[in-house]
This record gives structure tokens, C-alpha cells and sequence, in this order.
């Protein structure tokens, strides 16, 4: 230990010592010149792989999101047909999930599609593309949970549906939107018959979102349980 520690403040102190390691590595960069163009070759390769990759995508996600305007215009006027396999002309959602896929555009396309098929009843293929769908927004993200516990719901899987509206109240947690999620939970718990889960899930909404819409309806559904049990 003793060594190590004068090896270390010899060339901590010794500038002579730091000049023999920098004309070692000297040498050996002379002697090795292959590996070193080697390696720096491989470092711009990843430099420039990263960036192009970005710019390119960058680039296909504009093209994506011209391209998913008509899409969403027959989303909003509920032709979902149209706005799942395109018109003919125009790309459909799951055209530019295909076509697009590393982009943004494309992710949004996974959510737009997933509610689609769960307008038309179509539950399994709702959950296939809302469960691909990823965002880091406040609102989104947590309504695509709420979408996957709504279809678990019309199938009557109660507890998948509790799990997911779960999901959604605790992504983010927030007045405006977890109250209305933990109230479709506590709904899901009494339809299993779990009502002690049901009446801890009204009791977060009276805890901890108070000042919430949802708050007088959570009072009233969980005193109806207790005066039942």
C-alpha cells in the first residue's frame, strides 16, 4: 500500500514522472497506428450514426405528421373505418404506424388507433395498440390507461380494469384527472365485491383530492358501502 501511495504522489509532485507517461503513450500511439485510426474511426462512425439517426428521424416524423392530418380529421368526424385504413389517398392510422414506426407521430397513431377499435367494440385490438402507445405527457398517457381498464370493463374483467385505472390515478397524480380514475377503480372493486378496496379507493379521492369534483361523490358511495356492511 505504502508503494502505491508514493507512486501516486510521485506523479502527483514529480512533473517528470507525468512527462515519462506522456511520452510512453506517445510511443505507443506511433508504434500503433492502425488501432488508434482504428478506434477513432469506430467513435465517428457512433457520433455520426447517432446524429443521422435523430436528423432522420426528426425529418420522418414531420413527414409523419402531414401525412396523419386526414386521419385524424376522419377520427374526429367518426368515420373510424377511414380513419384506421385511410381513404385511398390518404394514409390511415395503422398505415403510419407501419410505415413510421420510430417516430413520434407514429406512437401518437398507436393511441388514436387503439381508441378507435374501442368505439367500434373491437376490445383485444383497442388494448393491443393503447398498451404499444408510450408518452411522457400529463393528460395522454394516463387516458390510455383509463382506455385499456374501459375495455377490460365492457368485457366484464373487473379486475384487469381495476389494475389499469390504478395505473392511470397514479401516473402523474393530479387533481384534475386521478380522482376521476380512482372512482372508476373503486366502481371495478364493487363489481368484484371487494368493497373494503372500494371504500380505501373513495377514501383517497376524500383525502387527498378534496378540493376535487369527484370529492361529495366519493363521501356518498363510500358511506352507502358502510352503512351496508
Amino acid at each position: 500500500m505504502a508503494k502505491k501511495e508514493e507512486h501516486k504522489h510521485e506523479l502527483l509532485e514529480n512533473p517528470e514522472a507525468i512527462k515519462d507517461r506522456l511520452v510512453g503513450a506517445e510511443t505507443w500511439v506511433e508504434s500503433n497506428p492502425k488501432t488508434v485510426i482504428g478506434i477513432a474511426a469506430v467513435i465517428l462512425l457512433a457520433v455520426g450514426g447517432y446524429f443521422g439517426f435523430h436528423y432522420y428521424k426528426s425529418t420522418q416524423d414531420v413527414i409523419a405528421q402531414k401525412e396523419m392530418f386526414p386521419a385524424v380529421y376522419y377520427f374526429e368526424a367518426d368515420s373510424l373505418n377511414k380513419a384506421l385504413n385511410g381513404d385511398g389517398n390518404s394514409l390511415g392510422f395503422l398505415a403510419i404506424i407501419e410505415d413510421y414506426g420510430i417516430t413520434d407521430a407514429a406512437k401518437l397513431a398507436n393511441y388514436y388507433a387503439g381508441v378507435s377499435y374501442l368505439k367500434q367494440g373491437k376490445y383485444e385490438l383497442a388494448r393491443l395498440y393503447l398498451e404499444d402507445f408510450s408518452s411522457n405527457d400529463l393528460l395522454v398517457q394516463a387516458r390510455a390507461y383509463s382506455l385499456v381498464g374501459d375495455s377490460y370493463m365492457e368485457e366484464k374483467k373487473y379486475e384487469d380494469a381495476a389494475k389499469y385505472y390504478s395505473k392511470a390515478a397514479n401516473y402523474k397524480p393530479n387533481k384534475f384527472f386521478s380522482p376521476t380514475y380512482l372512482m372508476k377503480e373503486a366502481l371495478a372493486y364493487e363489481l368484484l365485491n371487494q368493497n373494503d378496496k372500494a371504500k380505501e379507493t373513495y377514501e383517497k379521492v376524500i383525502t387527498q383530492y378534496w378540493d376535487s369534483s369527484e370529492y361529495q361523490n366519493a363521501r356518498k358511495f363510500k358511506a352507502r358501502l358502510e352503512s351496508n356492511s
